[in-house]
């Protein structure tokens, strides 16, 4: 059941990227309108990926940001590529030049904004009984994650919140899958040692 089940979805995953890879084509060929339908298709993940790296301040602007350098880049995308891999490039891009110009306003003064789907991160043992206790364990994961580096936040939120790959991760960032393992290793330890700090029982 669970092979169908992965078969099912491996299937699912292939043909959304063909699609994708479709309408690229079809831009690229002078269909520009197209787009539009890349965008209704990955803005909402986009959106996600930027609030859960940046925050809400200025998140409109970003995804924006995003959809502009995909559009202006669209032409040197290969398409032996996955469009969803790509666009998660960008994505990171543009966090890396908010976070950089932020820094230079703010010297490292960063608000960390509400993860809806926080409780779902890979931390066996935390209390998530009650609608209350998930509200207190949402809100010192968010008071961890200040601790860590862009680089480390970006692979944890990349693979335990959107559920990429790590070799997707890799893609993505543009650094050996090994780094990928490294990161999301020590951005887990580090954010459960602030955890257990608090009285989380890890």
């Amino acid at each position: 059941m669970v092979s169908v089940v992965s078969a099912k979805s491996k299937l699912e995953s292939e043909s959304q990227s063909e699609s994708d890879n479709y309408l690229v084509g079809m831009c690229l060929k002078g269909h520009t309108h197209i787009f539009s339908q890349l965008y209704e298709r990955h803005q909402q993940k986009v959106r996600s990926t930027l609030y859960q790296l940046c925050g809400g301040d200025g998140l409109d602007d970003l995804v924006q940001d995003v959809f502009i350098r995909a559009w202006k880049g669209l032409a040197k995308f290969r398409q032996t590529a996955q469009f969803s891999t790509w666009l998660y490039r960008i994505t990171w891009n543009v966090a890396c030049d908010r976070r950089r110009n932020y820094a230079k306003d703010r010297s490292r003064h960063v608000e960390v904004e509400d993860l809806t789907q926080v409780a779902d991160l890979n931390l066996a043992g935390a209390d998530k009984t009650s609608e209350l206790s998930k509200i207190h364990y949402r809100d010192l994961v968010q008071r961890g994650l200040l601790n860590l580096s862009l680089e480390h936040r970006s692979v944890l939120v990349m693979h335990d919140l959107e559920e990429l790959s790590q070799k997707e991760i890799a893609e993505i960032i543009d650094i050996p899958i090994g780094t990928v393992k490294s990161r999301l290793f020590h951005a887990r330890a580090a954010l459960r040692k602030f955890l257990e700090s608090q009285g989380v029982e890890i």
